[in-house]
Parts: structure tokens; C-alpha cells; sequence
């Protein structure tokens, strides 16, 4: 709940007031990721959203079982190494699933996952500067500003590019 301050511009003389509610832990939890489609011409984003929750086991094989309804050819992910990823029931989950593939970024390299650039540009860019009193206006402005950005396929694959991964992208 608490925005994130940029460098703003304002009339000379004006300081900018950003008005917002101390104290309060609320947050907006979210997994996700980005996919490239086999002919590697189109870029895909998919999102689970978490208001006031964290991610768990659950919530990653809910995930997981989504994306796998979602993408028909066989799904290579790139995963960082949060612990409900590793999990014991995740893995258990995957092995069952000869579709999905992982691939282990190394631990704490947060430069070379795409997903983080996703995160940075919307919390950064797109929503700073906004003192938001409801966790329900976070939600809603987060999934709206996420969705603009899937529809922007130049924008996706800048996240890839950023992360300089051994990933050959389409034109």
C-alpha cells in the first residue's frame, strides 16, 4: 500500500503532496510469466493475481496447471528459486507433468529473470506516484496497467532482451 516515489514534475513553487495511508501491510501478490510462441513471432503474459495474500505451493501449482492449459506445445520455464517454487509438492507436481521443463536461474539473480523487468517497469514506472487507499484500488490499478502492457509486444520483448538470456527472439 505504501506507492513508490519518483522524480516528478510540477509548477515551479508547487511541491507535489502524495496523500496515503501509513501502517497498513496490505499488498497485491502476483505470479507470472512470459512466453514465446513457437514460430517465436508473438509474445504471451500470463498472470495470477493474490490481494493480500502470499505466494505459496497452492497458489504456484494453480499456476502451473493454468499455464499448462493455456500453452499447447511443451513449456520450458525459467524459474528463480523462491522456496514455493521448490517445493517438495511442486516438484511432485511437475514430474507428473512431462510437458513443463525447468530451467534454474542462479540464486540471486534477479538481473536475468524477465519477469522481474515486467515487475520493475509496472511498479517504477506505470503506478509510482500513486497513493492508493484501498487495497482494492491497488488491485484493480495493477491488473490494468499489466494488461496494457501484454497488448504491447515491443515492451515484452524488451524484458526478455534486458535480461540478456541465451534466447533468440522473432522480429
Amino acid at each position: 500500500m505504501l506507492p513508490t516515489v519518483r522524480r516528478t514534475w510540477a509548477p515551479r513553487g508547487q511541491t507535489p503532496i502524495l496523500r496515503h495511508r501509513t501502517r497498513s501491510h496490505k499488498k497485491v501478490s502476483a505470479i507470472g510469466a512470459l512466453s514465446i510462441s513457437p514460430a517465436r513471432r508473438r509474445m504471451g503474459l500470463y498472470l495470477h493475481w493474490h490481494p493480500d495474500q502470499n505466494i505459496t505451493t497452492t497458489e504456484v501449482i494453480g499456476f502451473l496447471r493454468d499455464l499448462l492449459g493455456h500453452l499447447r506445445s511443451p513449456v520450458i520455464l525459467i524459474w528463480d528459486r523462491l522456496n514455493a517454487h521448490r517445493s517438495r509438492r511442486v516438484q511432485d507436481w511437475r514430474a507428473r507433468h512431462q510437458r513443463l521443463m525447468i530451467e534454474w536461474l542462479p540464486p540471486y539473480a534477479p538481473d536475468l529473470n524477465p519477469v522481474e523487468y515486467l515487475w520493475s517497469h509496472v511498479k517504477y514506472h506505470r503506478m509510482a506516484n500513486h497513493g492508493f487507499c484501498e487495497l482494492d484500488d491497488v488491485y484493480a490499478q495493477a491488473r490494468r496497467q499489466t494488461q496494457t502492457v501484454a497488448t504491447t509486444q515491443s515492451l515484452l520483448r524488451s524484458f526478455v532482451r534486458a535480461a540478456k538470456l541465451p534466447i533468440r527472439l522473432g522480429s
